[in-house]
């Protein structure tokens, strides 16, 4: 079946069974391979796109239910104002390890910070959580929203952290 849904501002096309989750039309159909295939059951985070502003796990998400909606992945999330300070803290502060989970993490904190400009620490451990990093950069992620977000005192904490991960810190 033909569905024309809008991504990153631009209307497109596909032709896909109503079931296809959002992932594959975006990975297969637009050659959008940003989002990334995690878990498959909405568990990771590493699939989270936007849709209508929400951070969305696209694996679950049928085109059907996409409808009218505006999706947008992590290959425009940069041309938004919150999306590109978010980019630019997540180098500034070294975030990433092998990187894989890195466009679902940015994702979820631009959602963030559009609905919430200072998030304190709850904030974000709430926004964040099921955004699995197996790197265990979590520290470092958090500091990254955090200077995004103009906080004073985004430097990364190591305070009851183990010495096994200080090394990652």
């Amino acid at each position: 079946m033909e569905y024309t849904i809008t991504v990153n501002g631009e209307s497109r096309t596909v032709d896909v069974d109503s079931d296809t989750p959002l992932l594959w039309v975006l990975r297969d159909s637009l050659d959008l391979k940003g989002t990334k295939f995690g878990c498959g059951m909405a568990m990771c985070g590493a699939c989270t796109v936007h849709v209508n502003g929400v951070a969305t796990r696209s694996c679950v998400t049928p085109i059907a239910s996409v409808a009218t909606a505006a999706v947008t992945t992590i290959e425009s999330i940069g041309q938004t104002e919150i999306g590109a300070r978010l980019q630019a803290a997540w180098l500034d502060v070294d975030v990433m390890q092998c990187g894989y989970c890195q466009a679902g993490q940015i994702m979820s904190a631009t959602a963030l910070l559009e609905r919430n400009a200072q998030p304190t620490d709850q904030d974000i451990d709430a926004a964040m959580n099921g955004n699995i990093c197996r790197c265990a950069t979590y520290n470092r992620i958090r500091a990254a929203i955090k200077q995004a977000a103009g906080a004073a005192t985004a430097s990364v904490s190591t305070a009851g952290v183990t010495n096994v991960d200080k090394a990652e810190a």
